[in-house]
């Protein structure tokens, strides 16, 4: 790598300090996920940037979440949960599940069943899965999951996307992205 091209940021540091770790990684585009579970207590759900595929065979995927959140932790108990990656219009889903609204299911077309955990219609993806294993990650806890069922929309269905802190569509025509929403929820 040339020196030139490290000379072209204005975001290095000595160490990872907080704002400087945010800032860098922010330029890493992800998914945006619900990932949601039924318990005998109702319904549960957290959004997630850090979801991703792990293993084929077996087929795993891992999400990580704060290590303090309520949610992931029921996740984890329920032994079963669904990953619904949002399509780039559902942004309001994005920001009700990253709250803590004890109405999030309100927000959105859920399929909420006694058995099954809750599936978002117009997602652009859903995955279900078994709780694999789950372990502490530094300040998050990573849960990885074995896909039992998974499904992908048909048609112009595209996936919203956190680049930059803000949530962004693709734009396939010129190959950009095009900020819909300033978000934070990095830490939930």
């Amino acid at each position: 790598m040339s020196a030139t091209a490290l000379a072209a940021t204005d975001l290095t540091a000595a160490t990872a300090e907080p704002a400087v770790f945010r800032r860098v990684l922010g330029h890493v585009p992800t998914s945006v996920c619900v990932v949601t579970a039924t318990t005998p207590q109702g319904p549960v759900g957290v959004t997630v940037g850090s979801f991703t595929s792990v293993s084929l065979d077996p087929p795993l995927v891992v999400f990580y979440c704060g290590r303090q959140s309520a949610s992931a932790q029921a996740i984890i108990r329920s032994g079963h949960f669904c990953v619904n990656v949002l399509a780039e219009d559902q942004q309001q889903v994005c920001a009700a599940f990253a709250g803590r609204s004890a109405n999030r299911f309100n927000t959105g077309d859920w399929e909420l069943t006694d058995q099954a955990a809750p599936r978002l219609g117009g997602a652009a993806a859903w995955i279900e899965c078994d709780v694999e294993d789950s372990f502490p990650a530094g300040d998050h806890v990573a849960v990885v999951g074995q896909v039992q069922r998974l499904a992908a929309a048909g048609g112009p269905r595209k996936p919203l996307i956190f680049h930059r802190g803000q949530l962004v569509r693709l734009d396939r025509a010129c190959g950009m992205h095009v900020p819909t929403h300033s978000f934070d929820w990095w830490d939930i």
